[in-house]
Order: structure tokens, then C-alpha cells, then sequence
């Protein structure tokens, strides 16, 4: 078998952070092309990290990986269900490439591969070379899963108990909604070593896909919940494989993705920021940073910009509408250095805001900023090829669009395809669609000065998308 041939029969393809598809998609076969394919991209491999998420599906295609690995004579460090910055964090100290088994916050029909070098994430260019390379093998012999070793979980642990203050959460009740995220058993550990009392909540044995970017309404209602019911000063949750994360206040209301971005970057004492182009524009308003560049959404593409922003200078970040920090410089924390880990991360940008709230409530930060709010949600079962027919619509017709979205009460004032169509009006109302890289999913972005308004743009958006996808189709 050819690798090259097995991956593009597959129907996988890569999204904005991995390869991503359907379970059913990712056979032996498939995961033995992959690993196969990728370590033929990377020279003088003995050693290879793996890890893996709590999918029902990711043992099975780690078995896989594993298995590959070893039939070119490559040794595997296998650290069971860890987050993925942990695996990353302990993949760099040990300059080892790595594999990690996740499909992040999409459902549990589907998983993924997320690929990293012995410098880090892959670029798209290193995407390219993986489904090009033709790597031949024959006969899949499946091993059993090694016993996991704990290194990256106490890694990870030792990396922000070393930097942060013991007592940072002193006197703090802190909700850490468990699900099934691969981080579930660490997050207890580390907050309660910062002097924390953790309650847990929400533990699942069923995988729970959260999306950071679009948290349910009945999950914000939970939330509310439990803080009134256990008097907490704050909840702490992320995605399935804990790159992402959730933060909500003494109230339960939780911080989107990018103002617990911006808020930590502040804290952390960033100079210069990459963000993609559906961050909320408080970033540039509140006048904090030296220099923010705006990017296309995904990982690589904030990653891409980090070496010309280091030639100018001295701390700098990314992060992502979906909470993921991304630390490119080491930075000074406390007299203590932390080590850059150039790949998303749940944990820094939380610590990093409450440190900052100190002994104050974490609702009267948002105060400080620019008052700008943003909302996301998506349509789901949406096909790419359906989601493009709106974009490149509002590309070549954008008039059109703008009325058939109900929105031709705003004035449109400009116009952004440099990932899907960024509206902006007037008003500065923001309208964002855009199809999403991981899932059959139409992902829609708006920002307005209140957060009515924006929840508001969301739903007339959405639901004058869905008449318009079945009229064109």
C-alpha cells in the first residue's frame, strides 16, 4: 500500500488544527498512512510522542499509530489521556516529534490527528509534504497500547506550579466542569497546589464535544447554576483534548475566547499579539499592545507570523477566538521564566486573568475594556461546498447578501475575505460567516456594542442563512 494513496482514498482532510473526519474514515489502515507519511517528513527520528484525548475512538487509532511507528523501528512514548498542550510541552522538552489522537470539540462521530515536529506545530507547508509523501507498507500487525507514562501530566503540572505564586488562588472556590476533557483528572491537582478549594463538577463517561467558540445555552444555564448553588468565585472548563478553554465569573457567566485572550495578555505583559481576523476589535481599542497582526483562522496561521514579530520584539503571543494561547516568547512571571510553548493552551491565559482579578471579582475586568461585545454560533450538517456558495455570494454580490441576510437596515461600511467574509458596518456591527475547518459546520461571528445586539445579528443571520442555502440548493 501506498501512503499517499490510502489518505487521499480516505476522504480526511486537514482543518484549521489536524487531520479531521469521521471515525468510521480513520481505519488502521488510515492512521498507519498517516504516522508512516509524517515520519517520513522528519529526519533522524528514533523517538516519537503519542497521546490521546477520551473519544470512544482514540485508543483504536493510537493502537494504529503506535503500531506504524514501531514497524520503521521508532520508539514511542506513549502518554495516554493527557491534554494536547501537555503532550506538546513534554514532546519539546525532549525535542521528540509527536502525534496527538483528538478531534478537539467536534462530535464524537468524528476524531482527528494533530501533527507536531520536534520544533512545534506543523505549518501547512509540512501538511502538504505529509499527504505527498508515498510511504509504502504492507502488513498491519496492531500492538496493544503501552502502559501510559505520567511524564507529560506532571510536566505539564510542574510547568505552572513552578511560576505562579502558591497561594495565587488562596481563598478562591473554583468549579472545574470536568466532562470528558483529557485534562479532567489533572485541572483538580494543579488549581488546588495554587491553593485553590476545587469543587468538581459534570464528570462524564460519555464524551462531551464543548465548543469553546459556541458554549450551548444550556451549558451557560448550568453554569449559573453552579456558581449559585456552590458560592464560586470562579468555573474552569476547556474542550475534549484541553487546548481550549472556559473561564466564567463569580456570576457564571463565562468570558468568550478573545477578551480572556486579551485580559491575559495584559496580565502576562505581552508586547506584540497575533490574532485571527474574528477576534473581537477591543483587542486593538484598548491601546495595551505595541503591535497586533491579524490573521486567517487556525493555529498555523497565528504561528506563521511569530518570527518576524520576535525580530522587533521582546514578549510576544497569539490567541484565538476560541481561548487557545498561544506563548511564542519565554516570558518572566513572578522572578520565575516560563518556557514558550508555541501551540494552543488552556491553562496560561486562565491563571494569567485570575492573577490579574487578584482579590477582586473576575466580572470587573470586562470592565476596563472598550465595550465591545461578541457572539459566535454555527449551523451544523451544513456542507463546505453550501457554506461557500454564501461566501463567495457576498464576495461578488455583497449588496445582495447583506438584504437577503436581513441586514439591510445597516450601512455596509467594509468588506474582509481574507478568511470566509468579515461585514462591517457603520455602527461597527461585525457579521463574520465562515466555513468551518474542522466539521460540516457554518461558523457566524458578530460583534456589536452590546451583547444583545450581537446574540441578535447571530440568530437573523443564521436563520436568513438557512432560507438562503435552500434557495440556492
Amino acid at each position: 500500500m501506498d501512503s499517499s494513496v490510502v489518505i487521499k482514498q480516505s476522504g480526511i482532510e486537514f482543518g484549521t488544527s489536524g487531520a479531521r473526519g469521521l471515525v468510521s474514515n480513520f481505519t488502521h489502515e488510515v492512521c498507519f498512512a498517516f504516522t508512516l507519511a509524517f515520519l517520513s517528513t522528519q529526519t533522524g527520528v528514533k523517538r516519537i510522542a503519542i497521546a490521546i484525548d477520551n473519544r470512544p475512538s482514540s485508543p483504536a487509532m493510537a493502537k494504529a499509530c503506535i503500531s506504524a511507528a514501531k514497524s520503521v523501528d521508532v520508539e514511542v512514548d506513549y502518554f495516554g489521556v493527557v491534554p494536547t498542550p501537555a503532550l506538546a510541552y513534554a514532546a519539546q522538552a525532549a525535542c521528540l516529534p509527536a502525534i496527538m489522537v483528538t478531534g478537539s470539540h467536534i462530535p464524537f462521530d468524528r476524531n482527528g490527528l494533530k501533527f507536531y515536529t520536534k520544533t512545534g506545530e506543523i505549518t501547512k507547508q509540512d501538511e502538504v509534504a505529509i499527504i505527498s509523501s508515498s510511504t509504502h507498507f504492507d502488513q498491519i500487525d496492531l500492538l496493544p497500547l503501552p502502559i501510559s507514562d505520567m511524564r507529560a501530566f506532571n510536566l505539564y503540572l510542574k510547568r505552572y506550579i513552578d511560576v505562579f505564586p502558591a497561594n495565587l488562588l488562596h481563598s478562591k472556590r473554583i468549579g472545574i466542569y470536568q466532562h470528558s476533557s483529557a485534562g479532567r483528572d489533572l485541572y483538580p491537582d494543579l488549581f488546588k497546589a495554587l491553593g485553590a478549594e476545587v469543587i468538581c463538577l459534570g464528570f462524564s463517561d460519555e464524551f462531551v464535544p464543548i465548543d469553546t467558540e459556541a458554549v450551548a445555552d444550556s451549558d451557560r444555564e448550568q453554569a449559573r447554576k453552579w456558581s449559585e448553588e456552590y458560592n464560586l468565585d470562579a468555573i474552569f472548563s476547556t474542550d475534549g483534548d484541553g487546548d481550549r478553554p472556559l473561564l466564567a465569573d463569580e456570576t457564571g457567566e463565562y468570558f468568550t475566547g478573545d477578551i480572556l485572550g486579551l485580559l491575559a495578555s495584559k496580565s502576562l505583559g505581552i508586547d506584540a499579539l497575533a490574532v485571527p481576523v474574528s477576534c473581537i476589535t477591543s483587542i486593538e481599542k484598548s491601546g495595551y499592545f505595541k503591535k497586533v497582526i491579524r490573521t486567517k483562522i487556525g493555529s498555523p496561521y497565528v504561528i506563521e507570523e511569530f518570527d518576524n514579530l520576535k525580530q522587533n520584539f521582546n514578549s510576544v503571543a497569539g490567541f484565538e477566538a476560541n481561548g487557545g494561547f498561544l506563548l511564542a516568547s519565554s516570558i518572566i512571571i513572578d522572578n520565575k521564566k516560563l518556557l514558550q510553548l508555541p501551540t494552543r493552551d488552556a491553562i496560561l491565559p486562565v491563571l494569567a486573568v485570575l492573577n490579574l482579578a487578584g482579590n477582586f471579582a473576575l466580572s470587573g475586568l470586562v470592565e476596563s475594556l472598550p465595550h465591545r461585545f461578541t457572539f459566535s454560533d454555527r449551523l451544523k450538517a451544513i456542507e463546505k461546498s453550501k457554506s461557500k456558495s454564501v461566501i463567495e455570494r457576498g464576495i461578488y454580490e455583497v449588496d445582495e447578501l447583506v438584504a437577503d441576510l436581513g441586514l439591510s437596515h445597516l450601512k455596509l461600511e467594509s468588506k474582509n475575505s481574507t478568511d470566509g467574509l468579515r461585514l462591517s458596518f457603520n455602527n461597527g456591527d461585525v457579521v463574520h460567516l465562515r466555513p468551518s475547518g474542522n466539521a460540516p459546520e457554518l461558523r457566524c461571528y458578530t460583534e456589536s456594542d452590546s451583547l444583545k445586539g450581537a446574540r441578535e445579528l447571530s440568530s437573523i443571520t443564521l436563520n436568513s442563512v438557512k432560507t438562503l442555502i435552500n434557495e440556492i440548493h
